[in-house]
């Protein structure tokens, strides 16, 4: 079983940034990528950024230049730094972890509101 816990969402204005930290635990053995998706109200959830286990990263086209996912592989934990926030970019983020062996899990999810 593997546990992923989001933190680092919150209330921020037009422009401001934010960074979303990820803490993997548990079986975290052949993990392939992680990665974070978005999920608006009434919209489907998006890929927002991943990073594969060889360090490769993949952004969706609306945050490339603005965010950046990196990890630490002493700390499992994988981070979402997010500059130059648009209201659009409100959401709840959600970490993401996928396995080699096929496993995919979710964390809980954090509040990011981008609001004057």
């Amino acid at each position: 079983q593997v546990q992923l816990v989001e933190s680092g969402g919150g209330l921020v204005k037009p422009g401001g940034s934010l960074r979303l930290s990820c803490a993997a635990s548990g079986s975290i053995s052949r993990l392939n990528t992680m990665g974070w998706y978005r999920q608006a109200p009434g919209k489907q959830r998006e890929l927002v950024a991943a990073i594969i286990s060889g360090g490769s990263t993949n952004y969706a086209d609306s945050v490339k230049g603005r965010f950046t996912i990196s990890g630490d592989n002493t700390k499992n934990t994988v981070y979402l730094q997010m500059n130059s926030l648009k209201p659009e970019d409100t959401a709840v983020y959600y970490c993401n972890a996928a396995f080699v062996a096929g496993g995919v899990y979710w964390g809980r999810g954090t509040q990011v509101t981008v609001s004057a």
